[in-house]
């Protein structure tokens, strides 16, 4: 079976494409949703096959939604929008499918087909991701909190922490565990506001205090926390250009 998430703002638009998908005997809608956050829950719990993410919904964006996603990890990708430039551009950058607005049952159909056919090459919702990121703002990152996930700041992290496939997101409030790489997140967050320190590492340039110059070419980064980091010398020269030093 194909298991399906519908994300639309819209009621009709949403029951319109869940019985349309109901034609066919190998799918089934498991969840629907009315704004990107509710997408992402459910795609974070339910893991469906493919997503159904309208372009415009309100708290997150359909193209939103995808950039926060692990490209590994991703379900395949259809972007539903009534806005023929964000199609063009998100059909454009590989994203699995989209719907135009209004669209008529036999382009619904064309659509599943492409899909049956990309589920049996095992591909991932991966270009669809990259057309998220490459589109939609990086200014807020989806962190877990107990069974939810909520919204926070990109500004308001200090430093990010691998552990092995995980990173602990360290904000001055608290921290959060998130299934990522540490290389994943950094090209999701972007190279504009955040360095990379360590292997295992990476910092916030806004909430740098003061370097300090260790021995053998080592260093040590105070942020604005207090909390002190280990700049390797693999990084270092780096690190220095984007500060000007």
């Amino acid at each position: 079976m194909m298991r399906v998430l519908v994300a639309d703002d819209e009621a009709p638009a949403r029951e319109k494409i869940e019985r349309w998908l109901g034609e066919h005997a190998d799918v089934e809608v498991i969840a629907s949703a009315g704004d990107g956050l509710s997408a992402a829950q459910c795609i974070e719990q339910l893991r469906p096959d493919v997503a159904f993410l309208d372009i415009r919904m309100p708290i997150l964006s359909g193209l939103q939604v995808a950039a926060q996603l692990e490209p590994a990890r991703a379900p395949l990708i259809v972007f539903v929008t009534a806005y023929d430039e964000y199609a063009l551009k998100a059909f454009d950058l590989s994203a699995i499918d989209y719907l135009l607005k209004p669209y008529d049952h036999e382009r619904l159909t064309r659509t599943v087909e492409r899909i049956r056919q990309r589920l049996q090459a095992r591909e991932t919702g991966s270009p669809a991701v990259a057309a998220g990121r490459a589109q939609a703002s990086c200014d807020r990152l989806l962190v877990p909190v107990g069974e939810r996930l909520q919204l926070i700041e990109t500004a308001s992290i200090q430093w990010l922490e691998a552990d092995d496939n995980y990173v602990h997101v360290h904000t001055a409030a608290r921290s959060y565990l998130l299934r990522r790489t540490l290389q994943d997140l950094l090209s999701q967050l972007g190279e504009r506001h955040f360095a990379r320190v360590h292997r295992s590492a990476a910092v916030n340039l806004a909430a740098i205090e003061s370097l300090e110059s260790l021995f053998k070419g080592d260093y040590e980064i105070r942020l604005r926390s207090g909390r002190v980091l280990r700049l390797s010398r693999r990084y270092r020269e780096a690190l220095f250009a984007r500060m000007g030093r």
